[in-house]
């Protein structure tokens, strides 16, 4: 493992390290890859580390393949039913093109008769200036008296696919149940921008949300940071950033099964190689067009769980899926975590696979998941500063 290197926001710190030799050899790489990622990025060995070496919460996964909620199992029949085109044979173009889990769930609740959308008192769409362009944001607000803490919040698809209108129910419900003003970030996204892309916009934009939490209706003393999957990866490196570079930390970090190290070799790749609605391949793909070169994964800003150092990181909440590849990995950086002295809370879901967090209006336990996130936010949050109304 490694320290995370050195790298300025560009914001007010204009006396920091620069970072453009690194992304100037990132992007020379990207250039002569010609732009079509080689899957046999993914096909390189890789040292398998000891994950999940903690006990499980009772009843967890550990033998056979468990059985999928009916409820989820719902929404992976439907998901199937609107694609048989394996996503991870396509270009990202391509790929960007295809149903996701939350179209199924809007399928189902179309059949069903049930509303598309949570609803929140307000949508809005703003810009946030970074060294490298302006990003898209959109900001949800939920009923309550200003000024209201904030979520700095980045969506999933594997930092190639899936964009604010995939994870608009995450969204959503984290606005409603933790009482909070929340800020989805547009970044941007490989193979076009690779890494370290999407992790400097999550980082630049979170440290502008937080320097201007204001503009928003916020309160700037609570900001939290929060990711699901490939999202979950950029709030973890966006904490770390923070505190390596002297910039604003988050309150809390909720990191929704989180994509945390550059490791197919761990016990939940092996058992959920082929699992849906993420699998092995599908995360070579991705890891494939996110890094110019494999080797850059061993870099914390790509895998969090490779910092040789996790202490005086915020509070931090880590929802895992039971059915899902990524899971080993979301428990190691939970323990490395708590052996780092950092406060977290662990919450294993029994029977729902990858991306179940968002599903709130079709699966029970999603409800159960945001609540308890929340919850924790809310925790964080109070302690921060004035207890949310």
């Amino acid at each position: 493992m490694q320290p995370l290197s050195p790298r300025s926001v560009d914001l007010d710190t204009p006396d920091q390290p620069s970072r453009t030799s690194r992304r100037g050899f990132v992007r020379a790489a990207a250039g002569v890859a010609g732009g079509a990622l080689a899957l046999s990025h993914a096909n390189i060995g890789h040292v398998a580390l000891a994950q999940d070496a903690t006990p499980q919460p009772s009843g967890s996964a550990a033998g056979s393949t468990p059985d999928l909620d009916p409820q989820m199992q719902d929404v992976l029949d439907e998901l199937t039913s609107l694609n048989n085109i394996p996503l991870e044979k396509q270009t990202p173009f391509n790929a960007r093109q295809l149903p996701t889990a939350a179209d199924a769930v809007l399928s189902l609740l179309s059949k069903r008769g049930k509303p598309a959308q949570e609803a929140v008192l307000g949508v809005e769409h703003r810009l946030i200036p970074t060294s490298d362009g302006d990003l898209v944001a959109r900001v949800y607000t939920p009923k309550g008296k200003a000024p209201l803490p904030v979520l700095v919040y980045f969506h999933g698809g594997g930092w190639v696919i899936a964009n604010l209108n995939t994870y608009d129910a995450s969204c959503r419900a984290l606005a409603n149940a933790a009482k909070s003003i929340v800020v989805s970030v547009a970044y941007r996204q490989a193979p076009e921008n690779p890494f370290p892309a999407a992790a400097d916009d999550a980082y630049n934009s979170f440290q502008y949300v937080a320097q201007n939490a204001s503009l928003f209706n916020g309160d700037p003393d609570r900001v939290a940071v929060v990711g699901e999957s490939a999202g979950g990866n950029l709030a973890a490196v966006t904490a770390l950033l923070a505190r390596d570079q002297n910039g604003i930390l988050p309150v809390h970090q909720l990191l929704v099964y989180p994509i945390t190290n550059y490791n197919f070799d761990t016990e939940s790749y092996q058992k959920y190689a082929t699992a849906k609605p993420l699998n092995k391949p599908l995360m070579q793909y991705f890891w494939a067009n996110y890094l110019a070169d494999p080797g850059l994964g061993a870099d914390p800003s790509a895998s969090p769980l490779q910092a040789t150092d996790l202490s005086g990181l915020p509070p931090a909440t880590v929802i895992a899926a039971e059915v899902d590849p990524l899971r080993s990995e979301g428990k190691a950086y939970a323990d490395a975590l708590k052996k780092a002295g950092v406060d977290v809370s662990y919450n294993l879901y029994k029977g729902v696979a990858h991306e179940f967090f968002g599903m709130g209006a079709v699966v029970d336990k999603a409800q159960d998941a945001v609540n308890r996130a929340s919850d924790r936010l809310l925790q964080s949050f109070q302690e921060a500063g004035t207890p949310t109304p």
